[in-house]
């Protein structure tokens, strides 16, 4: 089976081995990558243990086991990555989880903060990447204004007009 993360490696030498902790990760993207497997195969148990023990009490199991086996998740995108190699204490991964819930696509962008202590790294907090907003390039044209396709007519009454 492929690795959910997207690595394109089979999950048994890729994820597998962090989620059941035959090995650590090596990298935040690493622990990163585990935990979207996590989620996408719903491993509560990892998405718990990986987040810092002073988060861990703010962790709603309930609510992190229902969106994992609600949604039908596709693919982990990691947008940017930022400190987080092996020799590091603290890395940013910035990323994009695409899945489907209630019908409805979604893609989750965030960018997460971790620590290594000793030899484990651990997913610290997040923060969501909102879109930003729908800026117009060419101005506003009235319904009442003239056409910009150049007919004469009002805009409403040519391109403008609902079929």
């Amino acid at each position: 089976m492929k690795c959910p993360c997207t690595s394109g490696k089979d999950f048994s030498v890729c994820c597998e081995p962090v989620i059941v902790g035959q090995r650590k990760a090596q990298t935040a993207a690493e622990l990163m990558r585990s935990r979207y497997s996590a989620y996408a195969l719903h491993k509560i148990d990892w998405i718990v243990d990986s987040q810092h023990p002073d988060g861990r009490a703010h962790v709603d199991r309930k609510a992190t086991e229902e969106w994992s086996t609600r949604a039908t998740w596709h693919r982990l995108e990691l947008v940017q990555v930022q400190q987080g190699a092996a020799d590091d204490h603290e890395g940013l991964v910035e990323f994009k989880a695409y899945y489907t819930i209630a019908g409805e696509d979604v893609t989750h962008h965030e960018i997460a903060s971790f620590r290594k202590e000793g030899d484990d790294w651990f997913f610290m907090d997040g923060i969501e990447v909102k879109p930003r907003p729908f800026k117009r390039v060419q101005p506003k044209v009235g319904p009442n204004e003239p056409c910009t396709c150049g007919s004469g007519k009002k805009f409403k009454k040519c391109c403008g007009k609902v079929a």
